[in-house]
């Protein structure tokens, strides 16, 4: 492993730490095939930027962002910003020539996310975009199954992320909660790519939808006495179809901040004529599979620790978060190097674009109260 890919990071925050948690553990992935460290930092909270003097192989830590675009010592920009930022930061990246490792979802709507697909298509940088999910033990093994073939003919798919912090009214504002911040799309921006990666990595690209939007909760404290305007759509539901093989397929898409009785579960579930699969993060340890026969049983798989790529961590232990943001991470590190070999990979710019032209539908069919085709 001689190579060293030298990241720097801009937006310290939760994401930011995470990743600088998991540079500063690399040594856990077995043969892997590029080093990689954090060389700089940059955040406008100064109390931010003191948690990364800790860190040995961080040089630079400052609140000007174009020092990490002028650093000879920094390859790699992981950006962690409110989406509204995304579209003038990435730009400025690709521009300096470094290689990006973007937030989801790309830009806050359609035209920003073109704009940064155009700057990509111009620059030789290599970029991908956030999204960790995939890399759970448990959607590799749907990844698997589905490319099986066991599963006969599909005859629908359905995949969502919810939350329910939202549903407590007292909550303060935050920009998630505020168009201006993260887009009109709302929701859709902040978890539909989770949602939506593993469809269109594997082809099943919708082609149109009908949206259920809602926004249930339309003000909340403003954390200085008041009230401030909730204007994004807390929950989305997307009807769509895919064509596979020929056959029009139904798809369902959740995306909710308000899902009562959820903590942050994210699951995928594929039906087909010979059998089926699910899996969810309300229950990381378990794959659910079944075969048809005379009679229909669904059978449980107790799963291990068995990441993409391997680490010292033995396969009977269980996975964290940190863990499958390690193997996102990883995904995205070897295949900059191109050394995937044929591994499932980070969101592509242009999955990123395709996931905006259908929340964009999704805003149309809302607004006409419509089915709505969808035009990448």
């Amino acid at each position: 492993m001689n190579n060293i890919a030298k990241v720097g990071i801009i937006g310290g925050g939760l994401m930011g730490k995470e990743a600088a948690s998991a540079f500063g553990r690399w040594f856990a992935l077995n043969d892997y095939p590029v080093a990689v460290e954090l060389s700089a930092v940059c955040d406008l909270d100064e109390e931010v930027l003191g948690w990364y003097e800790q860190i040995p192989s961080v040089q630079l830590i400052t609140s000007d962002y174009e020092q990490i675009l002028a650093s000879d010592q920094v390859d790699v920009v992981y950006v962690a910003l409110p989406h509204h930022l995304h579209e003038e930061y990435y730009i400025d990246i690709l521009e300096s020539g470094k290689d990006l490792l973007a937030e989801k979802p790309f830009g806050m709507n359609l035209q920003a996310a073109k704009n940064i697909y155009g700057a990509f298509e111009a620059s030789s940088s290599f970029v991908r975009c956030s999204s960790e999910f995939p890399f759970l033990p448990g959607a590799q093994r749907v990844i698997a199954e589905i490319n099986s073939g066991r599963m006969g003919d599909i005859m629908e798919i359905h995949a969502g992320f919810l939350h329910a912090s939202d549903l407590n009214p007292q909550k303060p504002i935050n920009w998630k909660r505020q168009s201006q911040f993260c887009g009109e799309i709302g929701v859709m921006g902040d978890l539909g790519i989770h949602v939506i990666h593993i469809p269109l990595r594997l082809g099943w690209q919708p082609r149109r939808l009908y949206s259920q939007l809602q926004k249930v909760i339309t003000r909340r404290p403003d954390g200085q006495g008041g009230w401030a305007e909730s204007d994004t759509w807390n929950n989305a539901t997307l009807t769509t179809d895919v064509n596979i093989e020929g056959k029009d397929i139904p798809m369902t898409l959740e995306m909710k901040r308000l899902a009562p009785g959820q903590k942050n579960s994210w699951y995928i579930e594929v039906l087909g004529t010979e059998g089926g699969v699910r899996y969810s993060t309300k229950d990381t340890k378990t794959l659910w599979t079944f075969r048809r026969g005379e009679e229909q049983a669904w059978q449980q798989i107790d799963l291990g620790f068995q990441g993409p790529f391997p680490t010292i961590t033995g396969g009977i232990f269980e996975v964290g978060f940190p863990d499958y943001f390690m193997q996102m991470l990883a995904a995205y590190f070897a295949e900059r190097e191109g050394s995937l070999n044929g591994r499932f990979g980070c969101l592509t710019p242009q999955e990123a674009l395709m996931s905006h032209h259908i929340f964009q539908a999704a805003l149309e069919s809302k607004r006409t109260q419509s089915v709505v085709e969808i035009t990448y």
